[in-house]
């Protein structure tokens, strides 16, 4: 179970009425909720109050949750859980690419908000054990210091990106379905949320090479790699 009890959320939201029951609805789990209505506001509230995760509307007067996005991870790490109105797979990619590390279409349910929060936060908190590093071809993970290095360049994976890589890495050439790793990775216990894997895993692609990433259609995904070191 999350201790919530101090978890500082921003809600970066400019309809007053969805922000409103949304800070609601977190009160009431126990975090200690931060509201937000434009993305100048957005960054200097992020800035002042170093969130333990923000819930981001993408449209935004000032300039828009993407911008907001960009703008705070160049100051600090902080898991996003981004709110969009259109299911448009091009700007979940965008998204995702500029940091974010989960995503809501609305109109959304809170019950479904409060659980992708929980996780999110999970995820942000796990350790890894000391000096621990997977070496996998010209692929290096350093889980520790959660980093990545591909050919010595290094790649800079959100959260949630850096966890289904090493889910995959730790599983080589090995098929995982999408139920399974929105369960292991995510921590949902349904499966309705497919996309969101589909979504990370062509952002890995971008960032790390199209090919590391082996599809089967109809079942999931497989780190095609010919060597495995530790």
């Amino acid at each position: 179970m999350d201790t919530t009890a101090q978890r500082r959320i921003l809600v970066v939201e400019d309809e007053r009425t969805i922000a409103e029951a949304v800070a609601a609805r977190l009160r009431a789990e126990g975090f200690e909720v931060h509201l937000a209505a434009d993305g100048p506001g957005a960054v200097e509230a992020a800035r002042r109050i170093r969130p333990d995760a923000m819930v981001l509307d993408v449209m935004l007067p000032g300039f828009d949750g993407l911008e907001v996005c960009r703008r705070v991870h160049a100051e600090q790490p902080v898991p996003v859980l981004m709110l969009t109105a259109r299911d448009d797979e091009t700007d979940l990619l965008v998204g995702l690419a500029v940091g974010a590390d989960d995503y809501l279409t609305k109109p959304f349910s809170m019950r479904e908000l409060t659980a992708r929060l929980h996780a999110l936060l999970r995820r942000a908190t796990r350790t890894a054990p000391a000096a621990e590093t997977l070496r996998l071809d010209d692929l290096e993970i350093n889980l520790s210091e959660r980093r990545v290095h591909r050919a010595g360049r290094e790649a800079h994976l959100t959260p949630t990106e850096f966890d289904l890589l090493v889910h995959l890495a730790r599983r080589p050439r090995t098929v995982l379905p999408r139920e399974r790793l929105l369960a292991d990775v995510w921590g949902w216990a349904d499966a309705s949320g497919t996309r969101t894997v589909d979504s990370h895993v062509k952002a890995l692609r971008r960032k790390l090479g199209a090919e590391l990433i082996r599809t089967v259609h109809g079942v999931g995904y497989a780190l095609e790699v010919a060597r495995c070191d530790r």
